[in-house]
């Protein structure tokens, strides 16, 4: 008897990622660390928090794309992940609205 390999579905195309893409992203990455702690270092005032969430979320958003392969991904499951993405901010604004006017 024949053995078939059911490992990928039928509809579904397999990709390749260029190890070149992974350094590259990597090495954005690390020069995001860096600039955040180059940041940390620096009296921004209120600016300080924006700023180093608004790199947490571009350094996220490289990561959920490539090195977790969501780029690849069915429409309806970035979908979802998007979902989770907007009720996170919610809740963070939430938040910070809260402890601003203490």
């Amino acid at each position: 008897m024949e053995q078939h390999d059911h490992s990928l579905e039928h509809n579904e195309a397999t990709h390749v990622v260029s190890y070149a893409r992974y350094v590259m992203i990597w090495l954005g990455l690390v020069m995001l660390t860096g600039t955040t702690v180059a940041l940390s270092g620096m009296d921004l005032g209120r600016w300080i928090i924006l700023t180093a969430l608004t790199i947490a979320c571009i350094k996220s958003t490289l990561v959920l794309g490539v090195f977790m392969h969501l780029k690849f991904e069915d429409r309806m499951f970035r979908f979802f992940v998007l979902i989770v993405g907007v009720t996170f901010l919610i809740f963070l604004s939430l938040t910070f609205f809260d402890y601003a006017f203490r």
